[in-house]
Parts: C-alpha cells; structure tokens; sequence
C-alpha cells in the first residue's frame, strides 16, 4: 500500500535539499529520498572540498611570489591542513547528519536509500512506496565516468570523490582528461609537489572555453612543471601493485597515481522513468521552463543537462518550488550561464563564446584586452597575466557573452554576468564609471576594442 505525500524529492543534491526543505517549510508533506549523502557531491566531493585545495595550492604560489617583491621566502609545502580542513570543516567527515536534520527540522520526511520512480506519481525505496500528490522532483545527480579503455576496470584510480580523501601528497600523478576537473587537481598537486602529466585527448585543455584561456593555463602550468599530452589517445592502462602505465600510440606514460576526470553521466534506467513515460535511453531529461518533464514530475540539476553547476541546481530549485507552490515568477532563462574554473589564474565565462556565437551565426563583435596592461596588472606585476574578452551583437548591441581570464577571474566576471543577463546595452556599459585601480576596470578597455 502507497503512503501519500504532496511531493517527492528524489536525490538531495544541492538543488534537491533546497527545493526539498522549502517545500517542507512550506507546509507541505515532503520525503526527501537519497542514497548517498544529503547536499550530494558539492559539500563532499566537489565544490567546498576541491576549492579547499585550490586555496592551499594558491597560498603556495603566494608564498613563492614575495621573493624579488616584498622580501624573500621559501615555501615548504604540507598537505596535512589541507586534508584536516577537509575532514574537518567541509565534510564532517562525510558525514551528512547536520544536513539531514536541517531538512527534518522544517517538517520534510528523509528516507535513505535508492529512489526509483514505479509509475506516475509513485517512487519506491526499498520495500517502502510513496504516492505523490502534487508530484515528483528528481535530482539524481551524476556519477563519474570510467572511459572504456582496456584495463582500467579494476585498478585503484582515483576520481574526485576519492582524491578530496587524500592524506598524502603522491611522488607522481597522471591526469585523464584536461577539462576543469583535471586542470584544477594537476595544478594542486604539482604545486604540492608531485610531478603531474595531464593527458587529453583532445587538441587543448580546458576545450570547451576559449582558445586564448587553454593557451594561458598551458602557459602557467609549464612553469608549475606539469606536462601536457593534448591530443592524445590511451590504448591500455596497467597497473602492477605500486604505479600506473598509460600505453598511448606514441609511448609510455607511469605514474604513481591516477586521476580519471573524464566526465560524468546518470543512470536514467535505473532511476525508472520509464515508468513516468520518459525516455530512459536519453542522456539527460528534456524539461519546460519551469522545469516539468511530464504531468506532476520536475528535473533539476545535472539529468537536464543545462550545465553541471552547483549554481544550476539551486537555480532551477528555486524555479521548480515556486511551480510547485503556484507562485509568480519567470521561467528558466539560461542566457547567462556562468562558469569559473578555479585554476591560477581563474577563468571566469559567461554566455556564448566566440565559436559557439559564429556556429549560430550571429553578427558579432570582439573586444579584447589584456590584464597586464592595466594599471592595476602592472601594480600586481607578478603572474599578472590574463585577458577580458567580449563578444557583442552586432545587432542588439548587448554582450552575448565574456571571459575573464587571470587574477581573480571570476570575481571580475560578476559585473559582466549581470550585463549579459540584463541585456544591458554596450553604450550603457561604455558610459559606466569604473573603479581606478582595480582589474575589473579594464573591462572598459575590452569594450573599446569592440569598435
């Protein structure tokens, strides 16, 4: 016999606690189902953990950066604080208990185990069955991705979720995959001191962002001595007990450790959509505006595939309770994504880049300037190096996209994020008083260079 409740929420990521908990405070009857751990991989396996690292990893590069500036230094790393803060600080060692009792303390029900949808309106979790009322959010999440490369099933590689557990700083470590994951965790151990080999098989790192962005952290990790394979495809991975051999077409790479960061994927057959009459053999599910898939049933975060970011999530939680609640408000508008990878120097993007704005073939403009010919680069003076690029259009006269790219780049991406999500014009921008000596004013000098 199915118990009713108003709403379900299966998976408590950072989007499904939110919407979840709201939900409860609300008034209604909440069960909130996960089988892993409550804020999912953000709190313990991405976000707050990895940006802990970075942080470490920053203070280093700081450290070494006062000789010839404001005395001399030598650094000597240790990642025990990093590791304790980790434990400590972010994940209670990865422990979820303070989260569950935030939500059960606005009235939600949790239940812990795998949520499997079992027809409209219906989840089931182990041998218990619920109905929903009003509806079905899912929130499943992601897994990481095993690429299938003969004999890499098996070994003890790492993924994020156990290289946020590392206690010890490995001699060596191989990166599978350049994109932001493994560009953040190559830079923290090398700066650690491991000598780190990334290897991508695509021609650049970091692809999906703008060429001049992969040329600058190509250029920042040579001198933080990590090599780079780009264009490179992994036949066979060993392992005999102590190290790691990737067999590529054109040699050997060893390691003592390695990091696959090749992406990630759900499961949406195992989640039982199907029996909701959506498609379990898509990658991600196709949602509205307000985040419905079908009849009393929302998706939220990475499954709809609108970018994989915790800001994603909340973002689209906050949409699907006012739905959910029958409240005002204007559907999901994904103009302005932005996205920051906490490298050093950072790059921080927003909206469309320049290949993606001529792939729809937009009349655009470019305005570029680089951040160490700025009054504030040129007081920075070491690792200054970066750009702002705007893409305008033509057209419309409003920004359709930018990056940032250098010392606190994503920090400086804020007011451009605003300007491409309010459509504010390039004339507007222009007119804009703009704070003297800061990195954020050399946005003035990109938009001049738009023409």
């Amino acid at each position: 016999m199915a118990e009713e409740v108003d709403v379900i929420v299966v998976g408590m990521g950072p989007g499904g606690e939110d919407a979840a908990g709201r939900l409860a405070a609300a008034g209604l009857a909440v069960v909130g189902v996960e089988s892993r751990l409550v804020g999912g991989e953000c709190p313990y396996f991405a976000c707050v953990p990895t940006k802990m690292m970075v942080r470490g990893s920053d203070l280093l590069a700081e450290g070494r950066r006062v000789n010839g500036m404001a005395g001399t230094a030598q650094v000597t790393p240790d990642w025990s604080p990093v590791a304790a803060r980790i434990r400590d600080e972010a994940t209670d060692d990865w422990d979820d208990k303070a989260a569950v009792d935030r939500f059960t303390s606005k009235g939600g029900r949790f239940v812990r185990g795998r949520g499997r949808v079992t027809g409209p309106n219906e989840v089931t979790v182990g041998d218990q069955v619920f109905r929903a009322r009003r509806g079905i959010v899912l929130n499943p999440g992601t897994d990481p991705v095993a690429p299938p490369i003969e004999g890499l099933a098996g070994t003890p590689f790492w993924t994020n979720r156990e290289i946020v557990k590392v206690t010890e700083i490995p001699e060596s470590l191989l990166v599978l995959g350049g994109g932001v994951v493994g560009a953040e965790m190559a830079q923290v151990f090398a700066r650690f001191g491991a000598k780190v080999t990334v290897v991508e098989v695509a021609d650049r790192i970091l692809a999906v962002e703008e060429p001049e962005s992969s040329a600058l952290i190509a250029k920042t990790f040579e001198r933080d001595g990590i090599a780079i394979r780009t264009g490179a495809k992994v036949s066979r991975v060993s392992h005999d007990g102590k190290a790691f051999t990737l067999h590529l077409e054109d040699g050997e790479l060893s390691g003592e450790r390695l990091l696959v960061a090749a992406g990630r994927r759900t499961d949406l057959k195992a989640l039982g959509i199907g029996a909701a009459g959506l498609d379990e053999s898509a990658r991600t599910i196709e949602v509205d505006g307000n985040l419905r898939a079908g009849p009393g049933i929302w998706a939220i975060g990475d499954v709809t595939g609108k970018g994989a970011f915790t800001h994603m999530s909340m973002y689209q939680a906050d949409i699907v309770v006012r739905d959910i609640l029958d409240e005002e408000g204007s559907p999901a508008n994904y103009r302005a994504v932005p996205r920051v990878t906490f490298t050093d120097p950072e790059i921080g993007s927003v909206g469309l880049t320049e290949a993606q704005a001529r792939e729809q073939e937009l009349p655009i403009r470019i305005g570029t300037t680089r951040l160490q010919d700025s009054t504030r680069g040129f007081i920075h003076k070491v690792d200054n190096e970066g750009f702002i690029k705007l893409i305008e259009h033509a057209d419309w006269g409003t920004l359709v996209g930018a990056t940032v790219a250098g010392p606190m780049g994503g920090e400086i991406l804020g007011a451009l994020a605003v300007a491409v999500h309010a459509e504010v014009p390039v004339k507007e921008l222009r007119e804009m008083i703009y704070a003297y000596p800061t990195f954020h004013r050399a946005i003035q000098s990109a938009l001049a260079d738009l023409g």
